[in-house]
C-alpha cells in the first residue's frame, strides 16, 4: 500500500513524499492516521536532527516518519495480534515505548525513530516494539481528535502523580498532588496548561481546593476563562484563579492568595527561569515544585533557595510524559466527559505540517490539529469566519464552531472529514 507521509532527513530536511509500504508481517498491524497533533517535541527533533536522541544516526538513508499524538483506525491486523485489535477498530498511540530487557529501547519511540510509523503519515505499520508494550490503545470515544490529544493529557497525568510529599519522622514519600491543599499553575493557559486545568477539575479521586493559574498575556488568560470558567471550577468544589504575573511583585501577589503560607503544589509550564524561581519562592511547607516544560538547550538551568530544602522540606522533580497507564487514563477521562477540545486552535491538512512544524514557536495560540487525508491550509479557529466569506467549507466550519463556543468539535471534525479537499 502506498502511504503519503513527511519524513525527516536531517536538521529542518523534512519532505512530503509518497512511497510503498511494505506487507505487514504477522507481528505487525496495517493502521490509518487520521489526525495528528503537532507537538513542540516534533520542532525540537526537526530541527535538532541526529543530535536528538531519539532521532536515528542514519536518517540521511533511512528516513523517519514525524509525528507522535496520532489516531486512526485498524486497516489489517497480522495473524499475531488478531486475538486482541481487529480491522476497523479506532486507536491511539503511546509513544513513549519501553523493552523488557532493560533500558535499551527507552529513547526510541514513534514520530522520532521508525522508517514507517508516525503520526504525519495517511498509514502506518505499526510494529511488534509497539505492540509488545501493549502501546496500541483502542478508543471507544466519539471523533479521533480527543484520542490525538490523549498523548499530551498523558504528560499533564503524569506529572500530577509524579509530585510526592513527605510525611515527618518518615522516609516515606506519600506520591500525588495534595488533595484539598493549594496549587499554582504558572505560565498555564498554553496548550498543556489548558489540558492541565481540564484534568484538575475534572478529576474525581483528588483535587486541590485552590488552583491559581498565571500568564502575562491577558488575552489568553481571558480565554482559558471563557473555556474552563471559575464558575465551573467551584461546582467542581476548586476555587479557581487566573492571575496576570506581569505587573510588580507576582510572587507577593501569589503568596498572598494562600494567606502566606505558599502552595503545596507548583507546575511550571515554560521553561524560563524567572518563571522557576518564581515557582520556587511561593513553595509552602512540604511544597513540590514539578518543571513540566522541557528546554531545548542542555545547559539551561535556574537559581534554587536551598535554604528551604534543608528547612522548609521543598522539593522539585522533572516529568517528560506520561506512561501507559497515564494514556489509559486519558482514555477513560475522554468517556467520562472530559473533552480536550479546548487545546485545539487550529488546524490543517498534510499539506501544512512541514512549515508548520519548523515554525511553530512563531505560531501563536495552542495545537495545531493535522487531517492527514486532507488538503487544508494552517487554519486558526478564529479565521474561519474571514475565510468562510470565499470559501464554503470554513463558512460551514465556523457556523459548527460558533455553536460550540469558539471551540473544535466532533460535528466539526465529522464535516471536515466529509469535505475538505483530499491530499
Amino acid at each position: 500500500m502506498k502511504t503519503k507521509a513527511v519524513r525527516l532527513y536531517g536538521k529542518k530536511d523534512l519532505r512530503l513524499e509518497e512511497f510503498e509500504l511494505p506487507a505487514i508481517k504477522e507481528d505487525e498491524i496495517l493502521a490509518k492516521v487520521v489526525s495528528d497533533s503537532i507537538c513542540m517535541s516534533s520542532y525540537k527533533a526537526a530541527t535538532q536532527g541526529t543530535d536528538h536522541k531519539r532521532i536515528p544516526n542514519d536518517v540521511a538513508e533511512n528516513p523517519i516518519l514525524i509525528g507522535h499524538e496520532f489516531a486512526g483506525e485498524l486497516v489489517e491486523v497480522g495473524a499475531k495480534w488478531q486475538h486482541k485489535f481487529k480491522a476497523g477498530q479506532k486507536f491511539s498511540i503511546q509513544p513513549a515505548i519501553y523493552y523488557n530487557d532493560g533500558p535499551v529501547g527507552v529513547l526510541s519511540a514513534p514520530g522520532y525513530s521508525y522508517q514507517y510509523i508516525g503520526g504525519d503519515a495517511t498509514y502506518v505499520i505499526i510494529p511488534k516494539d509497539v505492540l509488545v508494550q501493549d502501546c496500541l490503545l483502542a478508543y471507544e470515544g466519539p471523533g479521533y481528535y480527543p484520542a490525538s490529544l490523549a498523548e499530551p493529557l498523558s504528560c499533564v497525568i503524569g506529572a500530577m502523580h509524579a509530585n510526592y510529599h513527605t510525611t515527618p519522622g518518615s522516609y516515606k514519600h506519600d506520591m500525588e498532588i495534595v488533595d484539598g491543599g493549594k496549587m499554582a499553575i504558572l505560565a498555564g493557559v498554553g496548550p498543556m496548561g489548558l489540558a492541565a486545568i481540564n484534568y484538575v477539575i475534572m478529576r474525581e479521586d483528588r483535587k486541590p481546593s485552590l488552583l491559581v493559574v498565571t500568564d502575562i498575556d491577558q488575552a489568553r488568560l481571558d480565554r482559558a476563562a471563557s473555556i474552563y470558567s471559575p464558575e465551573w471550577a467551584k461546582s467542581k468544589g476548586i476555587e479557581l484563579i487566573y492571575l496576570n504575573t506581569s505587573g510588580e511583585d507576582p510572587v507577593a501577589k501569589l503568596r498572598g492568595l494562600t494567606d502566606g503560607e505558599g502552595y503545596n503544589d507548583v507546575f511550571v509550564f515554560a521553561p524560563v527561569p524567572a518563571v522557576i524561581e518564581q515557582g520556587d519562592a511561593i513553595l509552602g511547607h512540604d511544597g513540590c515544585l514539578n518543571f513540566f516544560a522541557g528546554p531545548a538547550n542542555p545547559e539551561f538551568s535556574a537559581k534554587l533557595n536551598f535554604y528551604n530544602v534543608h528547612y522548609a522540606y521543598t522539593h522539585i522533580v522533572g516529568t517528560s510524559g506520561g506512561n501507559n497507564d497515564d494514556m489509559v487514563e486519558s482514555l477513560e477521562m475522554f468517556g467520562k466527559g472530559l473533552d480536550p477540545a479546548g487545546l485545539v486552535t487550529h488546524i490543517g491538512g498534510l499539506n501544512a505540517v512541514i512549515d508548520t512544524t519548523l515554525d511553530l514557536p512563531n505560531i501563536p495560540g495552542g495545537k495545531k490539529l493535522i487531517y492527514t487525508h486532507k488538503n487544508i491550509p494552517l487554519t486558526a479557529i478564529s479565521e474561519f469566519e474571514e475565510k468562510g466569506k470565499s470559501d464554503p467549507l470554513f463558512a460551514k466550519l465556523h457556523e459548527i464552531c460558533q455553536r460550540n463556543n469558539e471551540l473544535w468539535s466532533v460535528e466539526a471534525e465529522d464535516y471536515l472529514l466529509a469535505n475538505a479537499q483530499d491530499i
